[in-house]
């Protein structure tokens, strides 16, 4: 027993000798603290804490040897000149003006009518209409007997000035480039057919908008002017239809000549893109005759010889059959944009109108100068008699609205809210226009 101590004592005393040689090897190789310091830590204060101080105080790296790019410049959008030249101007220099901007074109609006006979004052109310309710500027074109022309100046040039600012008119002898000129001048009624040649005569105007004598503005023209932009590839004309019903619609029943589509189409409101229509060779077929690739000057002539004891309302139904023959080149708008007597006089029958108000009033045969239909000739009436720059609801649509109750014994009269409906729209907004730039700009 004590043999095996012993041996156990010796195992173990030459194990701490192994231990204590290995430990002094080590120390003696290991380099001394402040040379590590030196290469690794920034040296700083001694003491004990020296050691926490010095791994919270290691030297950051250089950022030149962290793999970090900078984001670069979008080319496109950068401000920088580029210092080995560039196809862009060169940059404006400190001190320098800044160049003048180049002004932006105003978008004129172009409305054209044609007045024979004693139609002065009612073309002059129907143009006070699209001048007191549209907000882009309007160029009139006035075609008109010579005799004609003082009357239409002197009328004009009585509005005040703050509408003078808002249009501009020219005023043409009535003219027709081909055929009879006398011929083409009874043709329905007095110079209605001119409406025919306005792609001719005005050459230099790119679209239009035509309108009857007997035709009132109940919102602004802007609005009917913004149809052109819906104008596919091929449609250059817009037109109403003629009717909403073909039972009681005149073409579908006693036309004698073809028309467009199942009620014919009514020319009293058109919109034309007049480019178009000089640039385009249209079609007219028949079971005799057929002619192809013909321009539109070069059509209307050959086209009236053939049909001219087949029509009755002269240019419409010319007008009708170049549509029957050609017609995507129509775009057809609604009821209310062309709203005459036979939308109500037998009922209602214009869904747009009653749902939205009359867009434009067209009273022909001649309602707004006799008693067949008093509720036409109160708007009429309201117009014509409203003096420039009076508050339009006190002078022009309070006493409309009075004169309504006159007229409820009539199937028109009956609903007055198809005519009030828009026209009070319009106004309010035309209300508000105004305050609104007063209130901007306060007189001194």
């Amino acid at each position: 027993m004590r043999i095996h101590c012993k041996i156990v004592a010796i195992i173990l005393c030459f194990g701490v000798l192994l231990l204590l040689y290995h430990f002094v090897r080590n120390a003696a190789d290991e380099p001394p603290l402040k040379q590590v310091a030196k290469e690794n830590y920034v040296q700083t204060s001694s003491g004990l804490g020296n050691i926490v101080s010095v791994e919270l105080a290691q030297k950051p790296r250089p950022v030149a040897q962290v793999s970090q790019k900078q984001p670069r410049l979008n080319r496109k959008s950068s401000k920088l000149p580029n210092r080995r030249g560039s196809n862009h101007a060169n940059p404006r220099r400190l001190g320098e003006p800044k160049p003048p901007r180049k002004p932006v074109s105003e978008e004129w609006m172009h409305l054209a009518v044609v007045a024979c006979g004693d139609r002065v004052d009612e073309t002059l109310t129907m143009l006070k209409s699209a001048l007191l309710f549209s907000i882009k500027k309007i160029k009139f074109h006035i075609f008109a007997e010579d005799s004609l022309k003082s009357q239409f100046e002197k009328g004009l040039n009585k509005w005040p000035h703050p509408f003078t600012l808002k249009f501009q008119y020219s005023i043409y002898s009535i003219t027709f480039s081909v055929g009879n000129a006398q011929e083409w001048k009874k043709l329905f009624k007095p110079c209605a057919a001119q409406r025919l040649f306005l792609p001719v005569i005005l050459k230099e105007v790119d679209s239009l908008l035509y309108v009857d004598t007997d035709v009132l503005f109940l919102r602004p023209m802007d609005d009917i002017w913004s149809f052109l932009k819906e104008f596919n590839t091929t449609q250059l004309a817009a037109m109403a239809p003629e009717h909403e019903i073909p039972k009681i619609g005149w073409y579908s029943r006693f036309a004698r000549h073809p028309f467009y589509g199942k009620t014919g189409v009514n020319s009293g409101v058109m919109l034309m893109n007049l480019t178009r229509i000089r640039n385009t060779l249209f079609k007219v077929g028949s079971n005799n005759i057929e002619w192809e690739d013909l321009a539109w000057e070069d059509l209307l002539h050959p086209l009236y010889q053939k049909y001219k004891n087949h029509i009755t309302w002269g240019d419409q139904d010319l007008l009708n059959i170049i549509f029957h023959y050609n017609p995507e080149c129509l775009f057809s708008f609604p009821c209310q944009w062309n709203y005459r007597p036979d939308h109500c006089m037998y009922g209602s029958n214009c869904p747009g109108a009653e749902e939205e108000g009359v867009s434009i009033l067209h009273g022909n045969r001649g309602v707004y100068h006799d008693d067949k239909q008093p509720a036409f000739k109160a708007v009429y009436e309201a117009i014509h008699d409203y003096p420039f720059e009076d508050n339009l609801f006190q002078s022009m649509f309070y006493p409309l609205q009075t004169k309504f109750l006159e007229t409820v014994h009539t199937l028109c009269g009956r609903i007055p809210q198809v005519f009030l409906k828009q026209v009070e729209k319009t106004m309010r907004k035309v209300y508000e226009q105004r305050v609104i730039v007063h209130l901007k700009h306060p007189q001194n």
